[in-house]
């Protein structure tokens, strides 16, 4: 199951991008730029960002996640939006003999289907195992023909066994990251991530995401989630058809994170 946490930001984020953009519209000193800059008047200067689709002053801030649980057909996508920096758990340098996956929730509501995919995972992990195996035998007797010791030998096949061996790990195998983006990039992400038409488990993560960012910087994410909850619907033909209830639901997250009763 997903887990993420928001383990760091730009102290005072509205206040930052209020700033900045105080230094567009106006013959800001330096050294008095955040003079003035109340909570309240932070959020408006936000607002009339957002308002005029000024997004640049946005890029000041950023925020820092730690997620798990997640599979690595999901770091394919995640790793599209460019304007990001990912740590990512190692494959060549963890070994993974039992390793945890992701289970699809149409596969795990299906019986047979279920049944086939834990076969299928055992399988992997099998393989896996007996490939690293191998590959570190041969290694190791390669290496202390090289005039290492057996120890020493040990060790360095151990990573170059592991390195080759992980070809045949699936794409529903967990992995761990580390992720910051800048709220501009982060809105984007949301736009795309939280939409119905995303994959379900990106569109999860994304969904925790903005919960966790808008409890930060409401202004700077008042427009977040997908294009639907607060415009059209992009997708023309592809529309899910269900704008509204998307809409409803945003409405109610946010209201629910500023305290408020829902709509």
């Amino acid at each position: 199951m997903v887990n993420v946490s928001l383990i760091a930001h730009t102290p005072d984020p509205e206040r930052v991008v209020a700033a900045a953009a105080k230094l567009c519209y106006s013959n800001a000193e330096i050294g008095t730029l955040m003079t003035g800059l109340t909570p309240e008047k932070s959020r408006d200067f936000v607002r009339m960002l957002a308002g005029m689709g000024h997004e640049s002053p946005t890029e000041h801030v950023s925020f820092t996640f730690a997620i798990e649980g997640v599979s690595r057909s999901l770091l394919a996508q995640i790793t599209r939006h460019r304007i990001a920096s990912y740590s990512v758990q190692s494959q060549r340098y963890v070994r993974l003999d039992a390793f945890e996956y992701v289970t699809p929730p149409e596969v795990a509501a299906d019986e047979q289907a279920l049944a086939a995919f834990t076969q299928a995972m055992d399988s992997q992990a099998a393989e896996y195992r007996r490939i690293a195996a191998l590959l570190k035998d041969g290694h190791i007797r390669r290496l202390m023909q090289q005039g290492l010791s057996e120890a020493e030998a040990a060790k360095k096949a151990e990573k170059m066994a592991i390195e080759d061996a992980r070809f045949v790990l699936p794409n529903a195998c967990t992995t761990k990251m580390i992720v910051t983006m800048n709220a501009r990039s982060l809105n984007n992400f949301f736009r795309h991530r939280c939409c119905n038409r995303a994959q379900w488990e990106i569109r999860e993560l994304a969904e925790r995401m903005f919960r966790l960012v808008y409890a930060v910087a409401p202004a700077l994410f008042e427009n977040g989630g997908p294009s639907c909850a607060h415009g059209p619907c992009p997708e023309g033909k592809m529309t899910c058809g269900r704008a509204a209830e998307v809409r409803d639901k945003y409405n109610r997250i946010k209201a629910e994170l500023n305290g408020e009763s829902a709509p």
